[in-house]
């Protein structure tokens, strides 16, 4: 397993009961979470001082429940500042335990020693947008989200990235890859953090186990003579990480390098355990 454990703003504390306790900077809050399926002592008194908690509903979705939580405020992982508010759906703005695909990525992109173009797709709010344009990468932010876009905007600004050269694209990620392709466009680095459901702007219907492995073939087409990565994130259960290794490898077998795929994790402070958080795909040369 692939673990996020360099830290300092973010831990998870402990988990029980199809719940989590995470501490995001000062603030605790208590989440849902599929893969915590055993019960334990919650003898953590965060579990009693949280400034918020999200409570599933029996009939799906549910809502959040504040003690002295502010409606926005800021975590940092190394250089980077990622603003954070609880909205609909237990989420946060940010999925810390993908850190440890930033700092993979970082520092292919660092060693380079020539300008490097990197293409993100689904690219939220921006985490990994942010990281590798602190490493001196040419961005491509792509998500179907206005909203979304936004709010990584707010998050480069915050985290002094302002400058860096960062296109900010609202669109459809297989229909932007298509115009891409007919543009004659390439990168040297790709990231993809698919759902597994969605739409895109225009009501397009996304569906992973059917649309996924395609975007990956089409995407291998954007690639540079030569590449630095190529990076598939998935939080949807029925993909395995042998799944998506296969996929990369298949897709970008005329390419050579090396593929391989593992689960994420985040470091749980009070068992010692590893949380399972998704797994990553990953290709370098």
């Amino acid at each position: 397993m692939w673990i996020a454990d360099q830290w300092k703003d973010y831990e998870v504390l402990d988990t029980s009961g199809g719940e989590k306790l995470e501490r995001w900077g000062k603030y605790l809050l208590i989440r849902p979470d599929p893969q915590v399926i055993w019960n334990s002592p919650k003898e953590h008194p965060g579990w009693k001082k949280r400034n918020g908690h999200y409570h599933r509903s029996s009939r799906g979705g549910g809502e959040w429940e504040f003690f002295h939580l502010p409606e926005q405020w800021q975590i940092h992982y190394r250089e980077l500042t990622f603003n954070l508010k609880p909205f609909s759906f237990k989420h946060t703005g940010l999925f810390p335990e993908q850190a440890v695909n930033w700092d993979w990525f970082t520092e292919k992109i660092r060693r380079a020693g020539r300008p490097v173009k990197v293409l993100n797709l689904f690219a939220y709010t921006g985490g990994a947008t942010l990281a590798a344009a602190s490493a001196g990468a040419h961005v491509t932010h792509v998500d179907a989200s206005k909203g979304m876009v936004a709010w990584a905007k707010e998050n480069a600004a915050a985290s002094g990235l302002a400058d860096r050269p960062v296109r900010w694209l609202v669109d459809d990620c297989m229909k932007f890859v298509e115009r891409e392709l007919r543009r004659g466009n390439h990168y040297d680095g790709i990231i993809m953090d698919p759902p597994s459901y969605g739409r895109g702007p225009k009501g397009e219907i996304w569906k992973i186990e059917d649309a996924v492995y395609p975007l990956i073939c089409q995407c291998e087409k954007l690639l540079s003579e030569d590449p630095l990565f190529f990076l598939v994130n998935s939080y949807t259960t029925g993909l395995a990480p042998a799944v998506l290794t296969y996929m990369i490898s298949l897709a970008l077998r005329d390419r050579g390098g090396h593929a391989e795929a593992s689960e994420i994790g985040l470091p749980v402070a009070s068992s010692g355990l590893v949380l399972p958080c998704g797994a990553s795909g990953r290709w370098e040369k």
